[in-house]
């Protein structure tokens, strides 16, 4: 099967706006170029570390090529972070309308929800956005653009398409794909992943999903709010386990509102071939058991890095089933060749992938240091509210030995929340005990993934809460909450003492 056939199973249904999405990023009358005698830089890779690293050497005038076997854009583009929030969005419409009655909007005949109309804009806006990342876009830019697979023929050639290309130095940039997890039953049935759940055209009278991580919760949310029955089976207490109790359990409530089950501590889990191309599920959760038959099953566990195939012992690149192992600077054990993005980060997001591909332009093609362990990363679960973090939690402050002190605020102390009947949500930070150097903060609101960039700019640089309590917040705003943490700071530093020399000077003053 070509590359362009198997695309065609990737990026399902076959309609227009898939055929306009695969035409941007893996078209099917390219022709490869003509090598170059030598690159500065050859990038294996075209999700977001890739694209980043080709563009951005380029526009140094490097001498770049880029490889990719299937899609340019990657994961997030394809099916990641571009149609989740498609999806998520229609969804969160629905909500919307359904709990219009709360202010005096009166919506007679309910919600009706059409999941092919929602799922054909998340195809038509997906392929809105693919000229950003298209072949023909990097290729004006002045990169080479290779289709096909990119193998290390020894430390210094990469072997693409019957082609060999020299470099300079070279990028990993291949990514992670979804895994399946050591389920009993489970490469019996079909199921979906977020490669594949894209592709549904009606949606699941009921859904099963395992795994309350991030694109496990935004999924069963969304196709809860869309109208399916979900259940939703995770091996731990709760939902989101690396995230705050305080802000799971929050996320968790809204998701139950919604209709999601959840399944927790879930044990003993099978899943069995059922009637009608349905999955029989198996549980034993809180030692009550269940049995269910879903119409739909998505798998929300495991990644797996791509390394298989790119001839990375031939290159003297070490690697294990985590990923390529790279230094601070991101370097393999092959200095020449750098690796960025999932195949070599414990964080797997689109804006870690794109600062770590920033740290290997300086570091590979103009003898920077920079470090990827100076960056400062946060990160946002899609639910509604929102749950966004940045830095450490109190757990991992306690496990390293760093004394903290915490301050939280309440949407519910809020007045913009409150107006906006948004109130069950909150704000919380760590900063080093008896100082205001912020250490950790995490968010849970409608717009978190919006809020925590300003306690991120604050950590990035070395601001303290002490400067958010002086910068003016416009009134009234949910970020407020973000400016009262500041203020709540400033009055442990109104001690008794302090207070009392006030009080002596107002006296003296009268």
């Amino acid at each position: 099967m070509s590359g362009h056939e198997q695309d065609k199973t990737i990026v399902t249904p076959w309609d227009a706006h898939n055929q306009q999405l695969v035409a941007q990023v893996h078209p099917a009358d390219w022709n490869n170029p003509k090598p170059a005698s030598r690159y500065n830089l050859v990038v294996i890779g075209a999700g977001t570390a890739g694209l980043v690293c080709a563009a951005g050497a380029a526009g140094m005038g490097a001498k770049v090529a880029l490889i990719e076997r299937h899609l340019l854009g990657g994961d997030c583009l394809n099916v990641g972070c571009v149609p989740s929030k498609a999806v998520i969005r229609a969804a969160r419409a629905a909500a919307v309308v359904r709990d219009a009655g709360e202010f005096g909007v009166r919506v007679p005949a309910g919600v009706t929800m059409d999941f092919g109309q929602a799922m054909e804009r998340m195809r038509r806006l997906r392929a809105s956005i693919a000229p950003h990342d298209s072949v023909q876009r990097f290729s004006d830019l002045g990169v080479d653009v290779f289709i096909g697979e990119g193998r290390f023929v020894d430390a210094h050639t990469i072997e693409v398409a019957d082609q060999r290309l020299a470099f300079n130095k070279a990028v990993i940039a291949t990514g992670a794909r979804a895994a399946a997890p050591s389920i009993e039953g489970l490469d019996a049935v079909s199921y979906l992943t977020n490669e594949t759940v894209f592709s549904l055209t009606e949606l699941p009278r009921r859904m099963g999903v395992i795994g309350a991580s991030p694109i496990g919760c935004e999924m069963a949310q969304s196709f809860a709010r869309f109208g399916s029955e979900v259940l939703l089976v995770e091996t731990t207490h709760g939902i989101l386990p690396r995230e705050d109790p305080d802000a799971s359990g929050i996320v968790l409530e809204s998701m139950q509102k919604d209709g999601v089950k959840l399944l927790c501590c879930g044990k003993q889990l099978k899943l069995a071939k059922a009637a009608d191309g349905k999955v029989r599920l198996t549980v034993e959760s809180h030692a009550k058991g269940y049995d269910e038959l879903v119409d739909q099953l998505l798998v929300a566990v495991g990644r797996a890095p791509n390394v298989e195939n790119l001839g990375l012992d031939a290159a003297g690149v070490a690697f294990t089933k985590k990923g390529v192992q790279v230094n601070d600077r991101l370097q393999t054990t092959q200095p020449n060749i750098y690796a960025a993005g999932d195949i070599c980060s414990p964080y797997q997001f689109t804006h870690a992938a794109d600062f770590m591909a920033r740290i290997v332009i300086r570091n590979a093609l103009f003898f920077g240091r920079a470090g990827a362990g100076a960056l400062t990363i946060p990160w946002c679960t899609y639910t509604e509210p929102e749950i966004a973090h940045v830095g450490l939690y109190d757990k991992q402050a306690q496990e390293q030995g760093i004394e903290i002190d915490t301050f939280t605020r309440e949407l519910s102390e809020v007045d913009r929340a409150i107006l906006e009947g948004r109130t069950r949500g909150l704000a919380r930070v760590h900063v080093r005990k008896g100082t205001d150097k912020i250490v950790g903060a995490t968010i849970v609101a409608s717009n978190a993934g919006d809020l925590i960039s300003e306690i991120t700019l604050a950590m990035t640089n070395n601001l303290g809460l002490k400067h958010i309590a002086n910068t003016i917040h416009p009134y009234p705003t949910q970020a407020e909450v973000i400016r009262q943490l500041g203020d709540a700071y400033n009055r442990t530093r109104l001690t008794p003492f302090a207070k009392s020399l006030a009080s002596r000077l107002m006296a003296w003053r009268r």
